[in-house]
């Protein structure tokens, strides 16, 4: 027996039409298929090409400022997982809706397919470092795409058609449907993993650069770090030195960049006498030296957590611009890194005979993590990061500040951006309660190059009080103080302010992060019980 076919009001068999779960999920299955394919074949081609990923790094790109520092003070280190987030749900949104569309012909879901795929093309042709191979990821998503958009939408309209009854030990349309609705999901998840797992293959690298470290010719060493740089042991405040894993990390790359230090090379350009390209063996084979540097984002604000120290091996900058020859009138070192970023770094600075600026190669004694710039990073001591801290640098040119505006510089941030003094309280935790009697307060300064004289505390809008400073380092890196103060029960106001060593104090005022640095006195509440 056979069921009639359903009829439109002339009487004429209409179209059979896909239940609106069903349809939604063939649009979900198709377009996750064509993205995990395309960041499957990014991970074997270029990590860099994975539409997904350009999208978001376009997106990064085209947003407003506003919306950047938005994103930074809402969502501080999670802003680009965040964002990843968002294109997700994004995507989800436009693939159930092209499913719900396509319920009688597949042809809105194949647009569909068709038009995400051409935008994840888009993306990657436009990314700084593309190269014409790039474009086979976003051309596998579109392949793989429209036919499995194709095959599920034919069965699930198949499974919908009237027919005699299945035989005995026969598959039925709607069990054909579902299991190539698994295959597909599976086939996606697998693909997807895949894509992540050959995209972050540098370990290898970064053990064959660790093998060799204890070779390099640094014939100026870092000061071992003395006894009483810090109270972390008795307080549980900062340490002086801050591990790898928690250095803070600020940057505008969705994708860390896996580029193999075999692989790396480093064009040096532009106003220069004698125009030079470096590779990662020509750097080791330099002579490096070794500083404890103290780096500080310039998004930091009052009293926040985006400063960290570390000891870094490298090459003298200032060195290996001489052996160039740096012309006359070359403002900015304007550096580029693998993901596209730049930054205009004043030339004068970098040239100063005591600043050490350096190509860092090493960091806390071991290879520079991936996340922090491996195989080499930048670093200029007593500078923000967006005007001298580039990672994954692959491009240095001399040139004019008139003749190239740097990525931050274009948004509205300062050409020059010398770290401001500043302090910051980790004791007491902001509204946290303590017991009444002496209460230590205690922190950390910071003014590079100059380094930290004195830091002076005051309760509740008391006279200043000079605090105890552990022993300085160099005026590189921070300084820990602190000091004591009887307390009775109730609510009390903590504030700070340093002094540099040139006797230049803190100031009061506040100002935002934007364009230079925020600055402003920082104040902790907390309850003595």
């Amino acid at each position: 027996m056979t069921t009639a076919a359903p009829r439109d009001r002339t009487g004429s068999p209409t179209a059979p039409a896909i239940p609106r779960l069903v349809a939604a999920t063939i649009g979900l299955l198709s377009v996750g298929a064509a993205v995990a394919v395309g960041h499957l074949v990014a991970g074997v081609v270029s990590p860099a090409s994975s539409p997904f990923v350009a999208v978001g790094d376009e997106a990064i790109r085209l947003s407003p400022q506003p919306l950047v520092e938005f994103a930074k003070a809402t969502f501080g280190t999670a802003d680009k997982p965040v964002l990843l987030a968002g294109i997700a749900v994004v995507m989800v949104v436009v693939a159930a809706v092209a499913g719900l569309a396509s319920r009688r012909s597949p042809r809105p879901g194949v647009v569909t397919v068709v038009v995400l795929g051409l935008l994840g093309l888009a993306a990657v042709a436009v990314a700084p470092a593309f190269a014409p191979l790039d474009v086979v990821a976003p051309a596998a998503s579109i392949a793989v795409g429209v036919p499995v958009f194709r095959r599920l939408h034919t069965l699930a309209l198949a499974a919908q058609t009237p027919v005699t009854p299945t035989p005995e030990g026969g598959v039925s349309r709607r069990r054909v449907l579902v299991g190539t609705s698994a295959v597909v999901g599976l086939g996606a998840l697998a693909a997807g993993a895949g894509g992540i797992a050959l995209g972050g293959g540098i370990e290898s690298s970064r053990a064959q650069v660790a093998a060799r470290l204890g070779a390099l010719d640094v014939v100026r060493r870092a000061p071992a770090i003395p006894a009483g740089v810090d109270w972390a042991a008795e307080l549980g405040t900062t340490p002086f030195v801050t591990s790898n894993r928690d250095f803070y990390r600020i940057d505008t790359a969705l994708r860390i960049p896996a580029q193999e230090a075999a692989d790396w090379s480093l064009r040096i350009h532009g106003m220069v006498e004698r125009e030079r390209t470096v590779r990662f063996d020509d750097l080791l084979a330099r002579p490096m030296i070794e500083k404890t540097i103290t780096m500080t984002c310039v998004s930091n604000e009052v009293g926040g957590s985006l400063i960290s120290t570390a000891t870094f091996v490298g090459v003298p900058l200032r060195e290996l611009l001489a052996e160039v020859g740096v012309g006359r009138g070359a403002e900015q070192i304007f550096t580029t890194s693998n993901d596209g970023w730049t930054a205009g770094t004043p030339t004068d600075v970098v040239m100063e005979p005591d600043r050490d600026a350096m190509l860092a190669i090493a960091m806390n004694g071991e290879p520079l993590p991936a996340g922090h710039g491996f195989p080499v990073r930048m670093v200029v001591p007593g500078l923000y990061g967006f005007v001298s801290a580039t990672k994954w640098i692959t491009d240095m040119e001399l040139t004019t500040f008139g003749a190239r505006r740097s990525y931050w510089l274009r948004n509205g941030w300062a050409q020059e951006a010398p770290i401001k003094t500043e302090s910051r309280i980790d004791l007491p935790r902001g509204f946290g309660a303590v017991a009444a009697g002496p209460v230590t307060v205690a922190g950390i300064a910071w003014s590079q190059p100059r380094g930290i004289s004195k830091v002076e505390v005051r309760m509740d809008g008391g006279p200043w009080q000079a605090a105890d400073l552990a022993t300085e380092v160099s005026g590189a890196t921070w300084r820990m103080w602190r000091t004591t103060f009887d307390l009775r029960p109730g609510s009390h106001t903590v504030q700070c302010r340093a002094t540099d060593a040139d006797g230049e104090t803190q100031v009061e005022q506040r100002a935002d992060p934007i364009p230079d640095g925020a600055s402003g006195w920082p104040a902790t509440i907390f309850t003595v019980s």
